[in-house]
């Protein structure tokens, strides 16, 4: 059977995350709902990963296998016709039969944004940014630049999902400006992330941020590997899943119309 790759953008404010749940709105339900209008049967999704609830994604990728009769259908434009308006297809292509999004994958990049005054929140960031107040940012840079690198993350893993291992490598850690003067935007990007992780990593290190921890403390913690001594998880509106990362090799060539052959 065809199998297809979707880029997902999708707001998670009104969804109970991405994973399929009998009695709860997801994303994965509502794009498997929406396929299995158009092919006339059900079609499972698979996502790259599991982004929690009220988490937002630009770059969420997943893939679906559709009958040979389906395989022309110009799913970008079908599905976005179908689909509520916090979940957008931004882009759609064929890609080998053995290809699938979770293992695949060679990294994944996050951003969280952070609101720094206290005195009021633009109530069109509000649902997409963490409301922390002032922070020392050069502590945070200090604390961030010691968790870069392959190490054990077991201190900033969450309960819930069973892994093999709690090591991966997180190769950046950065800062950049906001859509507004109040606001900062921090990238982590790795080969891959624990449950909850990128969260866990925001919430120590606006604690650096407003001086309830050092970056050696910070330091300490990851050494350490024990989640009872990290700070707390960071909510999860400020959270956006922005890319996947793939092997070139992953995808077929497209034609010349731009549709995947």
């Amino acid at each position: 059977m065809p199998r297809f790759m979707l880029t997902l953008a999708y707001d998670g404010t009104d969804f109970c995350g991405w994973q399929l749940q009998p009695r709860d709105r997801t994303v994965q339900g509502v794009v498997e709902a929406a396929l299995a209008v158009i092919v006339g049967s059900p079609v499972r999704v698979h996502g790259s990963g599991r982004t929690d609830a009220g988490v937002h994604a630009m770059g969420q990728a997943a893939h679906f296998d559709c009958p040979q009769a389906r395989a022309t259908v110009p799913w970008q434009r079908a599905l976005n016709a179908l689909l509520p308006d916090d979940v957008r297809v931004t882009e759609c292509r064929r890609v080998a039969p053995d290809f699938h999004v979770r293992y695949a994958a060679l990294a994944k990049t996050y951003e969280y944004t952070l609101w720094h005054t206290l005195e009021f929140c633009l109530p069109q960031r509000r649902r997409f940014v963490w409301n922390c107040g002032p922070v020392d940012t050069a502590a945070m840079e200090e604390a961030a630049a010691r968790l870069v690198g392959e190490h054990d993350f077991a201190a900033f893993q969450n309960v819930g999902t069973p892994v093999s291992s709690t090591v991966r490598t997180l190769t950046d850690i950065s800062r950049r400006p906001g859509q507004t003067a109040h606001e900062s935007v921090w990238r982590f990007t790795a080969d891959g992330f624990l449950k909850q992780m990128v969260r866990n990593l925001m919430g120590c290190l606006v604690a650096c941020g407003r001086g309830k921890l050092s970056p050696d403390q910070a330091a300490g913690i990851l050494r350490r590997t024990d989640r009872a001594q990290a700070p707390a998880t960071a909510p999860p509106q400020g959270l956006t899943l922005i890319s996947v990362d793939y092997p070139l090799d992953a995808f077929q060539p497209r034609d010349d119309h731009g549709t995947a052959s």
